[in-house]
């Protein structure tokens, strides 16, 4: 494989068995697999389990045709219509039905673009085989879960510390073929950071490797975003450094970075209530929004204009 590739992108799994997933998800993928066939599916999970992943994976070992389609991006009905009628309206070599993977179909618009797709599931199922993948299934309407056949990427509380020992190793492997030195105790630090959030691991895990060495120096360097420096730009109404600050530290978690704003500003302020007030309005918003460096930096433009330092 090609150095230049994302490790995300160049360790991504090819096969339904390399997936690290609970035995129940993976049950359900290996009965497609038996079967030879793939449902209209809808998987719901959180930012970075496996969804896309196994979607693809499951395509490529049965042999169909795919597309993936981005519904944070092409979230038009017309172009949504043109690229998946284009696709679907010629026959597969192999004469199996085509599937159409609509990865982040929660940003899809649910009073218009929504209610489309299951318009086009009806018309090209002749040919054609949907994926959903989504992050709050709670934002699909109910005639796309009628539809599709419900998967929940949940992770039980009891299979927690199986799964994350399984991502340790997937980690190791990883480390080992990059020939990057590394220490135990960092990387199961690391890995539970971000558990269960698999891509996420993988994109830091990447950052930390630039040295050659994840050790404990790096982590400790590394581990948890610079909030003094934002902190100063909030108080100095520093737009132009605040700017910069979002530029440096956003990355794959753009939830998880509006619980670190809240600890590094809760106690600074005179005025609490109304701090969590707009961050929960804004952390509500990211599930919905195309772009999340823009929403986070509406927040603290916000947050710089209206909250009063102590």
């Amino acid at each position: 494989m090609s150095e230049e590739f994302l490790w995300v992108e160049k360790y991504r799994p090819s096969t339904i068995e390399d997936c690290v997933l609970p035995d129940s998800v993976k049950e359900n993928f290996n009965q497609f697999l038996v079967k030879g066939e793939i449902p209209n599916l809808l998987l719901s999970g959180t930012a970075g389990t496996g969804k896309t992943t196994i979607a693809r994976a499951l395509c490529e070992e049965l042999g169909s045709d795919y597309i993936i389609i981005n519904g944070s991006e092409e979230s038009g009905i017309d172009v949504l219509r043109t690229k998946i009628k284009n696709f679907a309206s010629t026959v597969s070599f192999e004469g199996k039905p085509k599937v159409v993977i609509l990865d982040e179909a929660d940003y899809l618009n649910p009073n218009s673009t929504q209610p489309a797709l299951r318009g086009f599931i009806e018309e090209f199922s002749q040919n054609c085989r949907f994926i959903f993948t989504c992050n709050f299934k709670n934002r699909i309407i109910e005639p796309l879960h009628s539809r599709t056949t419900v998967i929940d990427f949940r992770l039980p509380k009891a299979e927690k510390q199986i799964m994350a020992g399984r991502f340790m190793q997937r980690m190791m492997t990883i480390l080992n073929r990059e020939q990057v030195k590394y220490s135990d105790k960092v990387l199961a630090e690391l890995l539970m950071k971000h558990f269960p959030d698999y891509r996420r691991v993988i994109n830091e895990l990447q950052r930390y490797s630039a040295s050659g060495i994840i050790d404990e120096g790096i982590l400790s360097n590394l581990a948890e975003l610079n909030t003094k420096d934002l902190v100063n730009s909030l108080q100095d109404k520093d737009f132009k450094k605040m700017r910069q600050w979002v530029a440096n530290n956003y990355d794959t978690d753009p939830q998880g970075i509006y619980r670190k704003i809240y600890d590094a500003l809760l106690d600074k302020i005179d005025q609490p209530a109304h701090l969590v007030l707009l961050i929960a309005d804004y952390q509500y918003k990211a599930a919905f929004v195309a772009d999340q460096e823009i929403n986070i930096t509406a927040c603290l433009t916000e947050i710089m204009g209206n909250v009063k330092f102590k």
